[in-house]
Parts: structure tokens; C-alpha cells; sequence
């Protein structure tokens, strides 16, 4: 099984989604370059952990009906309704899974928010979350740290120290994050290396 840690954490006006970067298969490294977080509209984000193949085909999928909604109707999707989506593609390739845990996050109407899903489309809303190898070092660390409307500088330096701990202690993560910032300004992506 492939291993990753993944977090997202909702702060006061957004959502911060981040992903280290190494792509493994069993106890073998494949690339120490692989993204694992995806913008899917100008709102909304989502970042996966599990096989590489099988995130990009559903970041594609929800961009790609993400737009036809918005052309559709005039209107960008709510989080709420890409979340439900994901879950209902997850859910019909249920006897041929997509091998992947995810977190959407995003802004709207609502405010910020973040929903988790698993290999079947199981679809909770929360605060915080963490999927992947390394989740139960970084929920450790999130649950200390996080506070609501926290602002996005703390939100940004518990993510980091989140994932950093992760990749300290699971040796199926590492060599770097991308972060996805999402506000009422739009996406903006970062990338380190470690």
C-alpha cells in the first residue's frame, strides 16, 4: 500500500490543504517529486493520499464536472456539492476502487470548510483532518495545536509542524510539501523541499 500524509485545517477566511511530496510503493521510494494536491476550481482544493494515478484521475474528474456545473447553472460549485460528487464517483467504483483517501476544501457561500472521504466515498465534515501513512502522528499534532478562527499564519506554521512530525516518524513520507492556501483572493500554491 502506498503511504502519504495529508492534512487540511480550516483557519479564520480559509482553508489550508498540504501534502508532503514522496510517492512509495511498499518499502521502495518511486520519485521524491510527486503532487498530491490539486486545485479543482478557484475555491475549492483537494489533496489526496493512496496511489498517484488514481488522485489525478479524480482531481481531472472533479475539475472537469466542477466547470460543466458552473457553466450549467452560472454559478461555482459549493464545497458541499464537489465533496458529494467525489463521494458519489468513489461510491460507483466501488468494485474497481480508486485507491485513494481525500480531503476537499474549500470556501463558499457557508464559509470554509472541509470534508474527508475514504476508498468508498464516506463523506465527513470537520475542522481538521489527516489521511494517509503518517495520520496519526499528524492528528496528534493538528489537535494540540488547532484553535477556531485561528489566523492563517498560526493555521500555515501548524500544518507544517504537523506534516513535518509526520515525515520525522513514517518513513513513507518526506522530501518536501506543497501547501494550497484558499481564501476569499483564490488559490495559492507553495512548494518546499526538505
Amino acid at each position: 500500500m502506498p503511504g502519504a500524509t495529508t492534512v487540511g485545517v480550516v483557519f479564520n477566511g480559509g482553508v489550508i490543504l498540504a501534502a508532503e511530496k514522496r510517492v512509495t510503493y511498499g518499502s521502495f521510494i518511486m520519485s521524491r517529486g510527486g503532487k498530491k494536491v490539486f486545485k479543482v476550481t478557484d475555491r475549492i482544493g483537494v489533496a489526496c493520499a493512496g496511489l498517484i494515478g488514481d488522485m489525478q484521475i479524480l482531481a481531472r474528474e472533479m475539475e472537469a464536472q466542477a466547470n460543466l456545473y458552473s457553466m450549467d447553472t452560472g454559478r461555482p460549485m459549493s464545497v458541499r456539492s464537489a465533496s458529494k460528487l467525489m463521494a458519489n464517483v468513489l461510491f460507483n467504483r466501488r468494485y474497481a476502487p480508486l485507491i485513494t483517501q481525500t480531503i476537499v476544501g474549500g470556501l463558499d457561500e457557508e464559509g470554509s470548510t472541509i470534508y474527508v472521504l475514504d476508498v468508498l466515498g464516506s463523506l465527513i465534515p470537520d475542522k481538521y483532518a489527516a489521511v494517509g501513512s503518517g495520520t496519526e502522528t499528524a492528528i496528534g499534532v493538528i489537535e494540540e495545536g488547532f484553535k477556531d478562527n485561528m489566523p492563517l499564519e498560526d493555521a500555515k506554521k501548524l500544518v507544517v509542524r504537523a506534516v513535518k512530525a509526520a515525515i520525522n516518524r513514517d518513513a513513507m513520507s518526506g522530501d518536501g510539501l506543497d501547501i494550497v492556501v484558499i481564501t476569499k483572493d483564490g488559490i495559492v500554491e507553495e512548494s518546499t523541499k526538505f
